[in-house]
């Protein structure tokens, strides 16, 4: 891992890794608003399957999505251990819920490879970068592919 300096600080990016699944994956660290202890969410109808429910955020409604069922992994168990990570995608608050969170890691923008071209069944192509650190392989996620159509739901 990097440590950002004043003299590079344009060339690093910060990340936040978490797991799911069993898997190691990242977001930007500039789209994590909080992380909080798993809260049981009650369901909506008709909601997308990865939908677990909504959550009172203090006074705000918060959707939480299952991120392994989004991502077609195994989906997470109720577990005191999950945790939901709060985000912000395109100016809404989103709750991604996962395994757990592992770090923030700083790494040089040059060390994130392109990940092979490889689509969802709808289209969405869920990965945008792969850095390897410390023989860990890190899928950083495009949080905007997570729920590609909010603002047509919204509309």
């Amino acid at each position: 891992m990097s440590t950002k300096g004043p003299e590079n600080s344009s060339s690093m990016v910060e990340l936040l890794s978490f797991r799911v699944a069993g898997q190691d994956f990242s977001a930007d660290i500039m789209s994590v608003r909080e992380i909080r202890s798993w809260t049981a969410a009650t369901p909506l109808p008709h909601s997308q399957p990865f939908v677990r429910g909504v959550i009172n955020l203090r006074g705000t409604v918060l959707p939480v999505v299952d991120l392994a069922q989004r991502l077609g992994l195994p989906c997470a168990q109720n577990s005191d251990r999950n945790v939901i990570i709060v985000v912000e995608i395109n100016e809404a608050p989103l709750g991604l819920l996962v395994e757990a969170v592992s770090d923030i890691l700083t790494v040089e923008s040059k060390e994130l490879t392109p990940p092979p071209d490889i689509k969802a069944d709808d289209g969405q192509k869920f990965i945008q970068a792969l850095t390897v650190i410390e023989e860990r392989m890190f899928k950083v996620l495009d949080l905007g592919a997570i729920l590609p159509d909010a603002k047509k739901e919204a509309a």
